[in-house]
């Protein structure tokens, strides 16, 4: 009878053991908030949207996109991020949900655009956080940076570039177009704001298309269609020849301020190469770099990857 009464106590241990364990296994390896607001505030007349989730008492991780999307590229990673994190990703004027004003009504330039990001993170109350910054987000962002560098507690960059070695074969259009503002050279240009194109940056460099929702590019796309949105970006494009002149500004900020920088790039990226990555080790000495088997928009396939590594490198400088 003990035999059966210890039979029977051990199988029931196992069992709940083994129902402890398949619980924990279907858990995810850190905590996903899916709560997301979307919000809208005036800077200097226009409306600002952006994507607001987790605790305004935790650290602040301000998310600046490129082009040719807009807070939408972190529609995933925003939710990984919230439950430790207050998460900001807003959009520019002429991007996205925002207002998109004519090119005969607002500047179209990279000044102007970090002027309004910096108006609106006043306005939103946000006098710190960690930068995330891709693409176009990156002179926006290291505008910020110089301008306020007791703001940024840390940097993330993916695929931000910074250094004459970033601005290779892709650049040599849009380098004719700050030479010279002719209609000839704008056609070329025109040719980026197509749907192939659009395609083109999501899909180029990854491990395999079907990894990639279509979604993007149609969202994408959609807005860029948008009556005087080309003009917009063509103004833009020109505007780009501004940012090569600062980058020996924004790495004597790195030098001076040595912010912890967590660099996770696409290494396929043909617009911002990995050659654009490399130097930032020049400058930071608090430096974790990553190389991704991916494209320009890194977090369509490496999403879960990259938002661990943010985890850790952000847990360890112990941000408050």
């Amino acid at each position: 009878m003990k035999t059966i009464y210890l039979k029977t106590f051990l199988t029931a241990m196992l069992f709940a053991v083994l129902s402890v364990s398949l619980v924990n296994a279907q858990q995810p390896l850190h905590k996903a908030s899916a709560a997301i607001s979307y919000n809208v505030v005036k800077v200097d007349g226009l409306d600002i949207f952006y994507r607001e989730a987790g605790d305004s008492s935790n650290p602040t991780i301000l998310l600046l996109h490129g082009f040719p999307t807009s807070s939408q590229m972190f529609r995933s990673l925003i939710p990984q991020l919230a439950d430790k994190y207050h998460i900001i990703a807003t959009d520019y004027p002429g991007f996205g949900q925002s207002s998109m004003p004519k090119v005969t009504e607002f500047e179209y330039s990279f000044d102007n655009l970090a002027k309004v990001i910096e108006k609106f993170t006043e306005q939103i109350r946000i006098s710190k956080y960690t930068l995330y910054v891709q693409d176009y987000g990156a002179p926006v962002g290291y505008r910020l940076a110089v301008k306020h560098p007791e703001r940024v507690q840390a940097l993330i960059v993916q695929n931000g570039n910074a250094y004459d070695e970033g601005l290779r074969e892709f650049w040599i259009p849009i380098k004719a177009y700050w030479k010279d503002r002719s209609e000839k050279n704008a056609e070329e240009l025109r040719k980026f704001l197509t749907l192939e194109a659009t395609k083109w940056q999501w899909t180029h460099g990854t491990r395999d298309q079907k990894n990639i929702n279509p979604d993007n590019w149609t969202i994408d796309q959609a807005l860029l269609d948008r009556a005087g949105n080309q003009e917009i970006q063509l103004q833009l494009f020109y505007s780009y020849g501004s940012n090569p002149p600062l980058y020996p500004q924004w790495q004597a900020y790195f030098r001076q301020y040595q912010p912890p920088t967590l660099i996770v790039w696409g290494k396929n990226d043909h617009i911002f190469p990995a050659e654009g990555a490399e130097p930032y080790k020049r400058d930071l000495r608090e430096i974790e770099f990553h190389l991704l088997d991916t494209g320009h928009f890194a977090l369509e396939e490496d999403g879960d990857l990259l938002a661990d590594y943010i985890r850790r490198f952000l847990a360890k400088q112990k941000i408050k």
